[in-house]
This record gives structure tokens, sequence and C-alpha cells, in this order.
């Protein structure tokens, strides 16, 4: 039986599923009605960004499995890579 992350990596090539990543550190920002969450990972340099509309415990330190895809945003005119996440969990 396939797992939920399984599934949605079959339907979106572009997708990336990583398992038992250590969280660095977790901001937690409003943004109109959303809370803009912002992880960084061990070993990669490249910001997690997911959105939810209320805060929630911190993840900091935790290990979590994320299914996210490369993005590019635009930030003082320079693009910035940034990895949107679509699926985390706690592992």
């Amino acid at each position: 039986m396939k797992t939920e992350a399984e599934k949605l990596l079959e339907r979106h090539t572009q997708l990336v599923h990583s398992d038992q990543r250590k969280v660095l550190s977790h901001v937690q920002r409003k943004s109109g009605e959303w809370f803009l969450n912002t992880l960084m990972i061990a070993g990669v340099d490249v910001p997690f960004r997911y959105k939810r509309k209320r805060m929630y415990k911190s993840l900091e330190g935790a290990p979590v499995n994320l299914t996210y895809y490369p993005e590019t945003e635009l930030v003082a005119g320079i693009e910035v890579e940034i990895m949107k996440v679509v699926r985390i969990r706690r592992a």
C-alpha cells in the first residue's frame, strides 16, 4: 500500500520528498490572515516555507518528513531559491 507522500510524488514529478530531516530553526510570522513558517534544515542552505492559518508548536530541533518543490522568489530585485513545502509531518 502506497503512502500519501508516494501518491503525491507519482502525480507531481517535480516534488521532492525527504525523511528524517532535523530542523535547525523555525520562525512563524503573521502575513495577512496567514502565518508564514520558515524552516532551516540541517545540511541545506535554502529556506523551506509554508503557510498555516494559525500558529503551531515550534519544530526547532525536531526530525520532520518534508514534501516540497524548488521555487525562486524575487527579493529586492535578486532571485533567491526557496523550497515550497506542500506537506510536513513530524518523523
